[in-house]
């Protein structure tokens, strides 16, 4: 496994499964159908720093980066999150702490670097709006200028996280997108405080009812004259989409190594059950049916872990990896579905059943196809910069 990870990923990866491994699926079912954080694992990794990771030392974290950061992702969920990790790992470690020590003013770093660390903050992420899904050159939340301060309205949705976040990294437009020259400067990237916006009534918020992923709701965003000191902008104003797309590729990074650790963890459990059941008098991982889509299953997991490990590589030396991202998220995403297909076939009848938890890993696998982008726009993005053909929308 830890072939060539350097010393500190390694490290990272026993850590975090040494705390994955004090947590059975039944506690992870248990907190998907009571739809709740699964506080005790997160207050461990708070305490180890383990979510910290990516959080330059002077300000207590870990000093390391994004591969790190994936690696203890994949690990949560191979040693038995599954789909739970990612949140854990995107909310505040990623969309917090690794956007703050990267595009954070010295005093932002200083106010909010910390508090990340000991677990004071937590935050969020939006971008996403009812007419600009995966066309964010199009969304339309507004922030115009107060004297000191931003006032801030628009709608978000899919929100992950902002019922417990204390701040939203939001993007907004601060000039529109039909004014904008070119279409992608404008934006501008502000921490909201969530909880005082919430209490003076400017920010509100809806869950969505969803399928799955259920530790963590997913909410509809709603701003109005939101008031946000000018001094919470992360990077420039007008020039937040060099800002958004350090937030996105991470994010895409990320997703993948989820997808890795939660392929490896229900290939795992798939492995157990077919060497354990016999009805026909010997185990049904001896039929090569049954054998052989689970042995493709796990070498597609092992590319896409390469390949996520070489977008982490590439990020944290602030090379491009905007194609190493999106094929790392294509692949993993494609890995973790086949593989979760693949446990649920072997499971057989069983699979249906909610006293196993392949049921609840087959619904969350599949959601990684359409985010944190669809594979459609990836595939589009591939063609286009890789292959030098056309734009295709």
């Amino acid at each position: 496994m830890d072939f060539d990870l350097p010393e500190s990923a390694a490290a990272v990866r026993e850590g975090v499964l040494a705390i994955a491994g004090k947590y059975d699926q039944e506690y992870w079912s248990r907190c998907d159908a009571e739809k709740r954080w699964p506080e005790e694992v997160w207050r461990e990794l708070v305490q180890g720093g383990w979510h910290a990771l990516a959080v330059p030392e002077e300000h207590g974290g870990g000093g390391q980066g994004l591969l790190e950061l994936a690696v203890a992702l994949e690990a949560l969920a191979e040693g038995g999150a599954g789909g739970a990790a990612s949140f854990m790992y995107l909310l505040t470690p990623a969309f917090g702490g690794l956007t703050i020590a990267r595009h954070g003013t010295e005093e932002q770093k200083r106010e909010f670097l910390p508090k990340i660390v000991s677990g004071e903050i937590e935050t969020c992420f939006a971008i996403t709006e009812p007419d600009a899904g995966s066309n964010a050159i199009n969304i339309s939340t507004q922030a115009r200028r107060d004297g000191d301060h931003f006032l801030v309205s628009g709608q978000k949705i899919w929100i992950s996280g902002v019922e417990r976040a204390d701040y939203l990294v939001l993007v907004t437009r601060t000039i529109p997108a039909a004014e904008a020259r070119p279409r992608t400067s404008g934006f501008t990237v502000l921490l909201v405080d969530v909880k005082a916006a919430v209490a003076d009534g400017t920010l509100t918020f809806q869950p969505i009812p969803k399928l799955g992923t259920n530790t963590v709701a997913s909410s509809t965003v709603f701003l109005d004259e939101v008031r946000v000191p000018a001094d919470r902008v992360l990077g420039e104003v007008d020039q937040g989409f060099l800002v958004l797309w350090d937030i996105l590729n991470p994010e895409r990074i990320l997703a993948a190594a989820g997808g890795v650790g939660s392929g490896g963890l229900v290939l795992k459990l798939a492995c157990e059950y077919a060497t354990d059941r016999a009805p026909f008098g010997k185990p049904i991982g001896t039929n090569q049916g049954i054998a052989f889509p689970l042995a493709k299953a796990k070498a597609q997991l092992e590319l896409a872990r390469l390949m996520t490990y070489k977008a982490a590589w590439l990020w944290d030396r602030g090379r491009p990896c905007g194609s190493e991202a999106n094929i790392a998220k294509l692949t993993a995403a494609d890995a973790a579905w086949q593989a979760a297909d693949r446990a649920f076939q072997t499971y057989g009848g069983m699979a249906y059943s909610m006293e196993y938890p392949i049921a609840r890993m087959f619904r969350d696998a599949r959601i990684a196809k359409n985010i944190p982008v669809a594979e459609e726009l990836v595939l589009a993005h591939i063609a286009q910069h890789e292959l030098g053909l056309p734009k295709s929308y």
